[in-house]
């Protein structure tokens, strides 16, 4: 792409939406920067309080075709929390993209570090990939996995995630700004998980003390409800046995 200045709009929460926008304050070829997010608990950090303190123009609003403050070049998507529009990602002069906390096609949708410990998976990792009009499926511009720990627990694991994904972020940008557009998603079988604690949160007694251990580190992510057996809270395996051996 030639020297001229682009307009970026981020869609962003979380840590992963402030280093986002902390990395595009920073970049030379940007002359415009909007920002849409969400209202933040104390124990999130707030993009909303990094965009007054950047003096960046933001919105609490979803993001729609009526309020687009310009019709931008790139849409960068971080821990966004809403599907943005296919007819606002058409409006885009390049594209529109997103980080997704998985190695794609694998565990699209919600919940991709949780089920990913659930299932015993070797490696976690991240994605960026090109927004179209199905969830998680467009062409991906860059991947990499993570190695999943045997002490991970959700909230850990997830946020290796996203501090290792945006550490390539200026890779990526730059990857789109020369004409890269990323290459086709295999297709594979399903592997797509809805919102929701999987298992409705209850731990089976039927599992292995294995696969027991895994579902409890996978949902540890405060100030998020934990683990159940017998409407009790477990916090390691320890107190599933305890409790168990009590009934």
């Amino acid at each position: 792409m030639d020297s001229k200045k682009i307009k970026v709009i981020l869609c962003g929460y979380n840590w992963s939406g402030c280093k986002a926008l902390s990395i595009l304050i920073n970049r030379s070829d940007i002359s415009d920067i909007y920002v849409y997010t969400h209202n933040s608990e104390y124990f999130i950090p707030s993009l909303k309080n990094l965009c007054k303190k950047y003096k960046v123009k933001y919105s609490s609003k979803k993001i729609s075709k009526k309020n687009l403050p310009f019709k931008p070049d790139i849409i960068a998507s971080v821990s966004y929390k809403y599907i943005i529009p296919s007819e606002v990602i058409k409006l885009t002069k390049i594209c529109g993209f997103n980080i997704h906390p998985s190695i794609l096609p694998y565990y699209k949708g919600c919940s991709s570090v949780t089920w990913s410990m659930i299932n015993n998976e070797k490696f976690i990792g991240y994605t960026y990939h090109l927004i179209n009009k199905k969830i998680d499926s467009g062409d991906i511009l860059y991947q990499k996995k993570i190695e999943l720990e045997c002490f991970d627990l959700q909230s850990t694991a997830y946020y290796r995630v996203m501090f290792e994904s945006l550490k390539n972020f200026n890779i990526v940008m730059n990857k789109i700004l020369n004409g890269f557009r990323g290459r086709i998603q295999k297709k594979i079988d399903k592997s797509y998980y809805n919102r929701g604690a999987p298992f409705d949160g209850k731990i089976n007694p039927e599992w292995s003390i294995q696969q027991i251990e895994r579902f409890i580190r996978a949902m540890i992510f405060p100030p998020m409800k934990p683990a159940r057996y017998k409407n009790k809270y477990i916090l390691n395996v320890d107190d599933y046995t305890k409790l168990k051996n009590k009934l």
